[in-house]
């Protein structure tokens, strides 16, 4: 703690890392003003009644920060922009041209960024239209009128488009990964409502299961830094080289390979990913087709948070979109020729392919390691569920990670920036 409170009072010590750190806390004051604000012909006292009954759109709203039930220009969040982002990592393996996009460095990813903006558009129109369908269908929006519909529907995309350059701000001229802070922001915004009504349930259990939710609690965080700080360190040696009248290299040093290397991302893109259906269920219980009716029931049965089928799903996804991220952001050939090229070596193990296969195959056993870690914290909830009977907490796992994570990786941006800087105050 000491440390920690060191670090931010050096933080401030510093004019830019200050600056930074002044920007993104305003750009979050902006974020939960907007989250506010709420959309013209919605009833909102039916809509939290409906919340208050249908279990998977008290989690949607959870991870939305509380932007749907409040029903704001913003309640769409960031689920389209993550959908596309998605999309767009995919296309990366199955078009050559984006993956040659990719490689171009900065300006590649500029562009694949700019592709993910224009595809988030018609993604968030089309979950928007859901929505409004869905509202419609429990009389909880009034609006006839095309127009109306049309301002609804637009309203919804600027909210989500407005959501995403926010996050591209902080990420910009902030600290942190800005996507990654705005969710962090909505979670810890809804959690002195869950909190109350975490007590309030509590109060009625006995004391065993109040104090085994809060080992839980605790056991929880514990493990998430562990994972998230644990690496495994291979060993890289230098050959001497004579340059002119220097002598460089004939040093050891280690590459630092984490046990979760896409840390968060991999939560968010299959969380992103199960409310989909979830929510399509839900907007077709209300046809006027019998037969659909049938399947909508069915459908939200076999996904019902709680049950075998949507967690068994949503622990591969994780694992899977875990796999994938980290294929996507290490590349094992990469890193070998960037050794090889600097005159270094693995002990034992020869330079250029070899030394390639060896770190993917340290890469995929400690990834496996940490993707099952991950799918456990995915589906913690239905655990702590069974266990302590207490509902309020949904998305406890999920939201725990997130938090944990943004707070550690914004850490570790804070201390990156004073390092640059050669901080001295920093450096005591």
């Amino acid at each position: 703690m000491e440390n920690l409170l060191r670090l931010f009072k050096n933080s401030f010590r510093a004019p830019d890392v200050r600056r930074k750190l002044l920007f993104t806390g305003l750009i979050l004051i902006i974020f939960r003003i907007f989250a506010h604000i709420p959309v013209a012909g919605v009833n909102l006292e039916q809509l939290k009644a409906l919340f208050a009954q249908n279990q998977f759109l008290g989690l949607l709203d959870i991870f939305s920060g509380g932007t749907l039930a409040n029903f704001s220009v913003m309640a769409l969040g960031l689920n389209p922009y993550i959908n596309a982002s998605i999309i767009m990592q995919l296309g990366t393996l199955v078009f050559p041209k984006l993956e040659a996009l990719q490689k171009e460095g900065e300006s590649g990813r500029k562009k694949i960024n700019q592709y993910t903006r224009y595809l988030t558009v018609p993604l968030a129109g089309v979950q928007a239209v859901g929505m409004f369908a869905l509202l419609k269908s429990q009389g909880i929006i009034s609006l006839i009128g095309p127009l109306e519909i049309a301002s609804f529907i637009m309203t919804m995309i600027a909210g989500t488009m407005l959501l995403v350059w926010l996050g591209e701000l902080i990420t910009e001229k902030g600290v942190g990964n800005g996507i990654s802070i705005l969710i962090f922001a909505g979670i810890v915004g809804r959690l002195p409502v869950l909190v109350g009504q975490t007590a309030t349930t509590a109060s009625s259990q006995n004391l065993f299961t109040i104090l085994g939710f809060a080992l839980m609690s605790l056991v929880v965080i514990a493990s998430i830094v562990i994972v998230n700080e644990a690496t495994r360190k291979v060993v890289v040696n230098y050959a001497r080289r004579v340059r002119g009248n220097k002598m460089y290299g004939n040093q050891s040093t280690y590459l630092p390979l984490r046990l979760n290397q896409a840390g968060v991302i991999p939560i968010i893109f299959a969380v992103s990913i199960m409310l989909l259906p979830s929510l399509f269920t839900n907007y077709l219980t209300a046809a006027s087709n019998p037969a659909i009716r049938d399947v909508a029931a069915q459908l939200t049965i076999l996904f019902n948070p709680n049950g075998f089928f949507y967690n068994g799903l949503y622990f591969v996804l994780v694992v899977a979109f875990a796999f994938f991220y980290t294929a996507v952001v290490f590349n094992p050939k990469k890193i070998a020729d960037e050794i090889q090229k600097y005159g270094g070596f693995i002990p034992g193990v020869r330079p250029g392919a070899p030394t390639a296969k060896y770190l993917n195959y340290i890469l995929v056993r400690i990834t496996c390691t940490g993707a099952i870690f991950l799918g456990l914290i995915a589906i913690l909830p239905s655990i702590g569920l069974a266990i302590t009977n207490i509902q309020t907490f949904a998305l406890g796992g999920t939201s725990i990670l997130i938090v944990v994570s943004v707070v550690l990786e914004t850490i570790k941006s804070i201390e990156a920036q004073l390092v640059m800087r050669n901080y001295e105050g920093y450096q005591k």
